[in-house]
């Protein structure tokens, strides 16, 4: 049946589980963007289109709680070419500042290419004459080009979820220009920050030498395409259903009891990634408590892990590292059912990272580099009594619009310890003002605010494509 809207994303919103007794079933999956798409999804009736994880080659489109799903296959050296090596070890670190070496291998780039192109076919075939296609992420920025060339009628949108690097590392990549005619094949490329949106029309200009105006891109067919922020944001008043509930509640006492009643609670969850400054985080606590400013008896870090590309060496590095640094300091500084650090390696429903974010007292976010992060912004939404800190990377999308947040450089570790000492003393005045004035913003800005402002930008450009262009370049 042609649909109307198709999401074209790496990954379909749900993960298969196997049962104890052999048969399998499927789990919504963690992430910000199946909690970002579902609710479009929901309100366009729309199909959802994505590789389900493995080699299985046999799956037929299924629906799943009322969303319709097209799982997209992928062989083992698909999966080691264009997921694991150009999409994740290529285009991620690049895109997030170095952080780790990028790599550059010619074999990648040729698996990336045809997955896409493989990606931009399913799409074609599943949409209606003039539908809307939605291509998500930096696994797939070849698929709005290739889409275009096949079905020049459809409307396309590609939204990118982490930043999009300075003209001075793109143009590091090989194939720069081929990513960069690949995005252009949409009407609207969107981008959580306006520095990003800037930084691809210049390249345009610069590396493609098409004239561009302002967040206009203007191509020799006629077609204009706009480049612009959209930032992402979350189910806000789904969340805070959530926090006030009285499972919700009763398990946040519950969690508080099992850390032994400490005064103070800080938190991280993340996807357990180099970008994300664990590492980094859980030093500086150590610190604050080796220096005295913390005590152990009435304060404990809470840290979980999501397990992320296990496959990947340099993730596997990463948990090694974590694993000893938590080792060192729970040996050092931690006493007899009183761990400096508790330590989880794991991923959790929505319901248990509710309870976490209200039992939690101090929120610590710190990224080396994240296009938004919907983590502090979900917290922020479960903090239904006005309390409760947040430390922020300023390098962060969100630490755009969380202005009150304690705002640190994540590369400064002392600064990270007078923050969240700073965060730790704070009135809860101080607190109660600064968090009133994040949760307005998250709940004013929600994932349905982000998405139809998306939706209804892609549906006025794709009505007004033919475009006179101006006679300068600017």
């Amino acid at each position: 049946m042609p649909n109307h809207l198709v999401i074209v994303a790496n990954r379909l919103p749900v993960d298969r589980i196997t049962e104890e007794d052999g048969s399998t079933s499927w789990r919504r999956s963690p992430g910000g963007l199946v909690s970002a798409i579902e609710p479009v999804m929901r309100a366009n009736d729309g199909v959802w289109m994505g590789w389900p994880g493995g080699t299985d080659q046999d799956l037929e489109p299924f629906e799943d709680d009322g969303l319709q799903l097209v799982p997209m296959t992928m062989t083992q050296e698909q999966i080691e070419g264009h997921y694991e090596g150009f999409s994740n070890a290529t285009l991620w670190p690049l895109y997030h500042d170095l952080v780790a070496k990028p790599e550059f291998h010619r074999e990648w780039w040729d698996e990336y290419v045809k997955v896409n192109r493989r990606f931009a076919e399913r799409a074609a075939e599943l949409a209606a004459k003039g539908a809307t296609v939605w291509v998500h992420d930096y696994q797939l920025q070849l698929v709005p080009q290739y889409l275009r060339e096949l079905r020049p009628d459809l409307r396309i949108g590609f939204y990118l979820h982490i930043p999009f690097p300075p003209a001075e590392l793109f143009q590091q990549l090989p194939w720069r220009r081929q990513l960069l005619e690949g995005l252009l094949g949409a009407d609207l490329v969107g981008f959580q920050l306006p520095g990003a949106a800037q930084n691809f029309v210049r390249l345009v200009r610069q590396r493609v030498g098409h004239k561009t105006h302002r967040d206009l891109v203007y191509l020799p067919d006629g077609r204009t395409v706009r480049a612009a922020a959209f930032p992402i944001s979350i189910d806000a008043a789904g969340f805070e259903e959530l926090a006030r509930s009285e499972a919700v509640v009763e398990r946040a006492k519950a969690i508080r009891e099992a850390l032994g009643n400490p005064r103070k609670i800080f938190l991280g969850i993340d996807r357990l990634d180099y970008t994300k400054g664990i590492y980094a985080r859980l030093r500086a606590f150590g610190e604050l408590i080796r220096d005295g400013h913390v005590d152990v008896e009435d304060a404990v870090f809470v840290q979980v892990a999501v397990p992320s590309r296990e496959q990947v060496e340099q993730y596997k590095l990463l948990r090694d590292e974590i694993d000893r640094l938590v080792g060192r300091l729970n040996g050092d500084l931690g006493r007899i059912g009183r761990p400096a650090i508790s330590y989880l390696h794991t991923s959790y429903p929505r319901e248990e990272m509710a309870a976490l974010y209200r039992a939690a007292d101090i929120m610590v976010v710190t990224p080396y580099r994240d296009g938004m992060n919907l983590v502090c912004k979900e917290y922020v939404a479960c903090r239904v009594d006005e309390d409760g800190a947040l430390v922020l990377s300023e390098f962060a999308g969100a630490a755009d619009e969380l202005r009150q947040a304690w705002l640190i450089n994540p590369y400064d570790i002392n600064g990270m310890k007078a923050a969240l000492l700073e965060a730790h003393r704070a009135e809860p005045k101080e607190l109660t003002r600064r968090m009133r004035a994040m949760r307005k913003t998250v709940t004013q800005h929600d994932v349905k605010a982000w998405a139809a402002s998306f939706m209804t930008e892609l549906d006025d450009i794709g009505s007004h494509r033919k475009m006179v262009r101006p006679a300068t370049r600017s």
